[in-house]
């Protein structure tokens, strides 16, 4: 058998050689790694948040309030700033309700597409826009068309709000939707902590809301808004976008 010998010198620069590749996979595996908005919140309580995005038109969000207070539910608001722009009043009563209102862009653009300095610019905006109006600057964030790649996550992230998509997708969205579909689909994949999708102009969706509402509450669910359902600090977000709590 044949040994070999290694002077101290060469187990130095070997030892070198062996650190500087850890640290290369280290750094390539995170590079590699795939940041996730928060989807839904990993929870044992039976809370669920219910959310309209408004990006364009304005038809239903009067009627959307009002159902809202008088089945004693609440809800967030995601806004695009040129929606702002365009219905100010809207936005006021919003808030006025007491509902929380995120961010959700100034134009509406493919995130994924788009650079770091424009998300900024997107975002900030949209922000400034909100805070004008109502003196509250919102702390939550949904990517437009759902798009969104670790750029944008990051990025968002670095602005001090948390990027947030949805558990249950009502498609009430879709010509072919009904209201007996939105409510079929709002509650599909519920479970506690999930995170439910609407929008305030489309054709169905006051109908279905107080279904929806009546029953969540059958379910023994508790409403609450997007900032009030996610956890601040000490959690981690795995592949499926289930925000998890770990001990501080």
């Amino acid at each position: 058998m044949k040994c070999i010998i290694i002077t101290k010198k060469q187990l130095v620069v070997i030892c070198s050689v062996i650190v500087s590749l850890a640290v290369v996979l280290s750094v390539s595996a995170a590079a590699n790694t795939k940041l996730c908005p928060i989807y839904r919140v990993q929870t044992e309580q039976k809370l669920v948040a219910l959310t309209f995005d408004a990006a364009w038109g304005n038809e239903d969000t009067e009627t959307l309030c009002k159902t809202l207070k008088e089945n004693g539910a609440t809800a967030t608001f995601f806004l695009v700033g040129q929606w702002v722009d365009k219905y100010p009043e809207s936005v006021k009563q919003i808030d006025d309700y007491g509902y929380e209102i995120g961010n959700h862009s100034n134009t509406h653009p493919y995130f994924s597409k788009i650079s770091k300095n424009e998300i900024v610019n997107e975002v900030t905006a949209c922000n400034e826009k909100i805070s004008a109006l109502t003196g509250k600057t919102p702390s939550v964030f949904r990517m437009p068309y759902g798009d969104y790649n670790n750029t944008a996550i990051s990025t968002v992230g670095e602005l001090n709000m948390y990027s947030v998509q949805w558990t249950c997708d009502s498609k009430d969205w879709m010509k072919t939707a009904t209201a007996d579909s939105i409510v079929q689909n709002a509650l599909k994949k519920l479970q506690p902590g999930s995170i439910i999708l609407f929008h305030n102009a489309a054709n169905y969706t006051p109908q279905a809301l107080p279904e929806v509402i009546k029953r969540l509450k059958a379910e023994g669910y508790t409403f609450c808004t997007v900032s009030q359902l996610i956890y601040k600090d000490n959690y981690t977000i795995n592949h499926a976008g289930e925000q998890i709590k770990t001990a501080p």
